[in-house]
């Protein structure tokens, strides 16, 4: 999946037309976890790319603040130009970053570079975004550069990507013999099967693999 935006930026963030006396009440139950998930309405829009087991890459140009940045952080890859602008911007609001960015962020960013970034609300591009981690290259057009990837990576086997990443989203959080079990589960579970069977095949044979998916 490529997750870009629609236009001139990727995101700019919450409509500010929703602050009105009445806005604490009218998003009450959205505070709520939605069914069958730990995450509410908001929060589902950054989550749910981590839950779906493909590859997400996340194209940016424009701006990415404050939601649109907590977005992107669901995202398995982020590419972006260099003049992207990208915030935390809650604080300016009074408000906290709450789009899951308390899952998403705690592999990407160093807790104390996200506080000062979230404290401040400052503005920075990606060249500085790619100092930090946050976007994983930079490229003149990143949605071409997005497709290549995808496009790359639709040619491997579809088991196999599915495993790496709920191995590299869930195991990255369990303790080294949790982890380690978890790898050997998932790898078993690929072994032998006919999309293991043909990318052997395929690259002895050298030719293009045909996987079920």
């Amino acid at each position: 999946i490529v997750l870009h935006g629609n236009g001139d930026n990727f995101c700019a963030g919450i409509d500010t037309s929703i602050f009105d006396p009445n806005f604490p009440r009218k998003f009450a139950d959205s505070m709520k976890p939605q069914p069958g998930s730990h995450a509410n309405l908001f929060q589902r829009a950054a989550c749910v790319w981590r839950e779906i087991p493909v590859p997400v890459i996340c194209a940016i140009k424009g701006v990415a603040f404050g939601g649109g940045f907590q977005i992107a952080l669901g995202a398995d890859m982020r590419y972006s130009t260099p003049e992207a602008k990208f915030s935390v911007m809650e604080v300016k609001w009074g408000l906290i970053p709450d789009m899951g960015i308390s899952t998403t962020a705690r592999h990407i960013i160093a807790p104390d570079r996200l506080k000062e970034l979230a404290f401040s609300g400052r503005i920075f591009n990606g060249e500085d975004a790619l100092s930090m981690g946050v976007v994983t290259s930079l490229h003149p057009d990143p949605y071409a550069a997005a497709m290549l990837t995808a496009t790359e990576i639709a040619g491997r086997s579809p088991d196999a990507i599915r495993g790496m990443k709920r191995l590299f989203n869930s195991g990255f959080d369990l303790d080294d013999a949790a982890a380690l079990a978890l790898e050997a589960r998932i790898q078993s579970g690929l072994m032998g099967r006919p999309n293991q069977v043909e990318a052997v095949a395929a690259n002895l044979e050298k030719r293009p693999p045909e996987f079920d998916d």
